[in-house]
């Protein structure tokens, strides 16, 4: 067997089994997942480009698709893409910290993504997609593991604000990471408060995400 279909082949393998995982609710590191676990990723071994998030939220839970909500309709406007060419997984990943909804608190906010995704999936699953040359690193919980696992220093205690501009200045290496706010309505109020996050970085995203995934 060709390396190439080798590596497409374990790589299905793999998210077979993560797709039916219940580790988080057989085995669980704390209280149990409140709910059937419904596992969402979409990877393959041909995409360039890796939307790295946090976890579904309850409206992805119900359809099973990433970002198939208003947090996605802006992140592919940051993106500059159409919703059929962000689901063609065949040039577009996404892999969230949690791939499934961890339920809402007592506040009715999403919890955290929970942590036996990463501990038990995460590391296996990135060393068989070894052609993503882009990720795009929403939310903290994303950001701390991929910038630890490709080596980009990221303070812990440095807000999003620097955390941005400090990945938009390292981006001569390979992988190329980019940390991003999560398109989420709760952070509104930052872009506001941000407006060359809209002038500078949305640029930058879309120049990115054209390189990865327009070019033959």
């Amino acid at each position: 067997m060709a390396p190439d279909v080798a590596d497409a082949a374990a790589l299905a393998a793999l998210v077979a089994r993560i797709k039916t995982c219940r580790i988080c609710v057989e085995k669980p590191d704390g209280p149990p997942l409140p709910h059937e676990p419904r596992p969402v990723l979409r990877v393959s071994a041909t995409a360039r480009l890796l939307i790295a998030g946090q976890a579904p939220g309850v409206r992805v839970h119900a359809s099973g698709l990433p970002f198939d909500d208003p947090s996605g309709d802006r992140l592919r406007q940051w993106m500059g893409v159409s919703r059929e060419t962000f689901f063609d997984t065949s040039r577009i990943a996404v892999a969230a910290m949690g791939f499934c909804f961890p339920g809402h608190d007592s506040k009715g906010g999403d919890l955290p993504p929970r942590r036996e995704c990463r501990a038990r999936w995460h590391d296996e699953l990135f060393s068989l997609t070894p052609r993503i040359e882009t990720i795009l690193a929403l939310g903290r919980a994303a950001q701390n593991y991929h910038s630890a696992r490709l080596g980009l220093a990221l303070p812990k205690s440095a807000p999003l604000a620097e955390a941005v501009r400090l990945s938009a200045a390292a981006l001569d290496r390979k992988p190329r990471l980019l940390l991003l706010p999560h398109p989420s309505w709760r952070n509104s109020a930052w872009l506001k408060n941000h407006p060359w996050f809209e002038d500078e970085i949305v640029p930058l995203i879309r120049r990115l995400v054209a390189e990865a995934i327009f070019r033959p």
